[in-house]
């Protein structure tokens, strides 16, 4: 692991449209919630961005229109599903810094219950609240991203990677629901 902290070394979503190399460097922050945490939300990241192949079409919204016409829209349904974890991760990352009094879990909990619960069966969200309870505390996670800088530091990039994430889900989720792709 790099010597820098987390957001300095990663590339940010406020630097980049959304790319590959943005959302891997999201995958990445999910090692660093340790054990495993939130491992099915990671490995779904993971491979919704390997399926979303958006070499064919200029931007990934005219991937999903070239499939409009198609029987198979494999990338738009991983579209959906990659939009939905990057939502899960800024609503429970913001939720982190505008509150700092609660514990990371709670965090987590409350953006699973906004964004990924409507879509889960019984028998998976009984796993995510499994999930959410082994996140780690609060100073834990911030240890381990700010790798000995300054904490003010650290909440200054966090906010401006989070601030770019909000922006590329929300227009994601305008796209996809506002033209009639699923719901988000």
């Amino acid at each position: 692991m790099s010597s820098q902290p987390y957001f300095e070394t990663v590339k940010s979503f406020a630097d980049v449209p959304i790319t590959v190399n943005a959302s891997e460097g999201l995958v990445q922050l999910f090692d660093l919630l340790g054990s495993g945490v939130f491992g099915f939300v990671q490995s779904d990241i993971k491979g919704n961005i390997g399926e979303t192949d958006s070499s064919r079409c200029s931007t990934l919204e005219n991937l999903v229109r070239s499939e409009a016409l198609l029987d198979d829209r494999h990338g738009t349904g991983c579209l959906i599903r990659l939009t939905r974890g990057l939502t899960f991760l800024c609503k429970a990352l913001q939720h982190m810094q505008n509150d700092p009094s609660i514990e990371l879990h709670v965090c987590f909990k409350r953006s699973y219950d906004e964004v990924l619960r409507p879509h889960h069966t019984f028998f998976v969200r009984s796993l995510a609240a499994v999930a959410v309870r082994a996140a780690p505390y609060r100073r834990d996670f911030y240890a381990r991203i700010s790798q000995g800088a300054p904490l003010e530091n650290l909440d200054a990039e966090l906010a401006k990677w989070l601030s770019g994430l909000d922006v590329i889900v929300k227009r994601l989720k305008g796209f996809i629901e506002g033209e009639g792709y699923g719901r988000i």
